[in-house]
């Protein structure tokens, strides 16, 4: 790989552990409730990309179910947990979804798992469980239940990607945008009373937050990203990909000031230990997975 395109992929990195960061910002500390700030992320996205909705592909009602999996479904459980759960915490626990994948990639895609990549999903829970852990036992906050749902949810939707094949990339990000904007709003407008008050009172910094992760984080990040899988070997992209949780952990540390002791950091040694070792074998969703649990979605 050349300089330039590691660097390209640092970048990306780096953009998608931010938005992580961000949005922990705008639903913990501006209050704005979490499925109304994911509306307006994907209300950007649908805007920025939808000269890409047609023609629509087909089936096109695999392609809605694909997108509010890995769109509104996942994006909506992340940032509910980011509400209470840490950045740091959560790009840990975001990473089983890479073991969950390969599991449903068995029972769907009909792959095969050998001692290698059992062992990195072993590793993978183990470390996630490690972070989970405290002295007095085991501390699951509602929070990371909901990123480990937003998880279970993007791996079902990678794998039925995996059965659609010929989807452009920006097609792709069109179809999640206008897919996912209209039930996060209903859904919003029904369990979030007042959240139009809210974004007005967050002000600027609510609307510069949507702009950065639905055009940057999302349109301009995975633009890149997709462009670099198609120009290398996915097993060479795809561990690399795990600068973005290592990155999450490092900004966690200093702008939100996560706890990062001895069990956090040898969890996340374990566990990104474990998704490293499931990304250097053959699997035929990790590309696309890695770059769901990596960008902060």
């Amino acid at each position: 790989m050349s300089f330039r395109d590691f660097a390209l992929l640092a970048l990306v990195c780096l953009i998608w552990a931010s938005n992580n960061i961000v949005s922990k910002f705008v639903v913990s500390t501006l209050g704005v409730p979490p499925l109304f700030y994911a509306s307006a992320r994907f209300l950007v996205v649908a805007v920025a990309v939808s000269p890409w909705l047609w023609p629509p592909p087909r089936p096109l009602w695999r392609l809605i179910v694909i997108a509010l999996l890995m769109g509104g479904g996942n994006f909506a459980f992340v940032f509910m947990g980011l509400k209470t759960a840490t950045p740091s915490a959560s790009a840990v626990v975001g990473q089983l979804g890479v073991p969950i994948t390969t599991l449903l990639s068995v029972a769907m895609l009909g792959e095969r798992i050998r001692w290698r990549r059992g062992l990195g999903i072993a590793l993978t829970f183990a470390g996630a469980m490690l972070v989970m852990w405290n002295p007095h036992g085991f501390a699951v906050s509602i929070g990371l239940i909901y990123v480990l749902i937003a998880a279970a949810l993007g791996s079902l939707g990678a794998v039925m990607m995996k059965q659609m094949p010929g989807v452009r990339p920006l097609q792709f990000q069109a179809w999640v945008g206008f897919a996912s904007l209209w039930p996060l709003m209903a859904l919003s407008g029904l369990f979030e009373p007042g959240q139009l008050a809210a974004g007005l009172h967050a002000g600027w910094p609510f609307v510069a937050a949507a702009l950065f992760s639905g055009l940057v984080a999302s349109v301009i990040g995975h633009t890149l990203y997709y462009a670099l899988i198609q120009r290398y070997e996915a097993n060479l992209i795809s561990p690399l990909t795990l600068m973005t949780p290592l990155a999450t952990i490092a900004l966690g540390v200093m702008i939100t000031h996560d706890p990062f002791d001895l069990r956090m950091a040898t969890g996340s040694a374990v566990a990104l230990l474990g998704v490293l070792v499931i990304a250097l074998r053959r699997n035929q969703v990790a590309p696309l997975l890695l770059a769901l649990r990596t960008r902060g979605q």
